[in-house]
C-alpha cells in the first residue's frame, strides 16, 4: 500500500474515532452534570431522565453535525475530480 493510501485510510479511522467520541461524550457530560446536581444540590434522582434524553439528543445533533462536515467535504473531493473520471454507475 502506497502512502496515499495508508494516510487516507489513517483519516477514515480517525473519522470514524470522532464521530465515536461525538456520540458519547454530550451524554456523559449530562450524566456527570445530574450527578452533580444530585449529589451536591440534593436533587432527587429523576433528574437523571430529562438528562439522559437531552444527552442522546446532544449526541446525535453532534454526530450529525460530524457527518454533515464529512459529506461536505467529500462534496468538494468529487468536484476536484473532474468530469472525465468514470464512476460506477456512470459508464457513458
Amino acid at each position: 500500500m502506497d502512502m496515499k493510501g495508508m494516510s487516507k485510510l489513517v483519516g477514515q479511522f480517525a473519522m470514524v474515532g470522532q464521530l465515536g467520541l461525538s456520540l458519547i461524550m454530550p451524554l456523559l457530560m449530562c450524566l456527570f452534570v445530574c450527578y452533580l446536581l444530585t449529589t451536591k444540590a440534593s436533587a432527587p434522582a429523576w433528574v437523571y431522565i430529562p438528562g439522559f434524553i437531552m444527552g442522546l439528543g446532544s449526541s446525535w445533533m453532534t454526530a450529525y453535525k460530524v457527518y454533515l462536515s464529512v459529506t461536505k467535504k467529500e462534496e468538494k473531493k468529487k468536484i476536484k475530480r473532474g468530469k472525465d473520471e468514470v464512476y460506477f454507475s456512470r459508464h457513458i
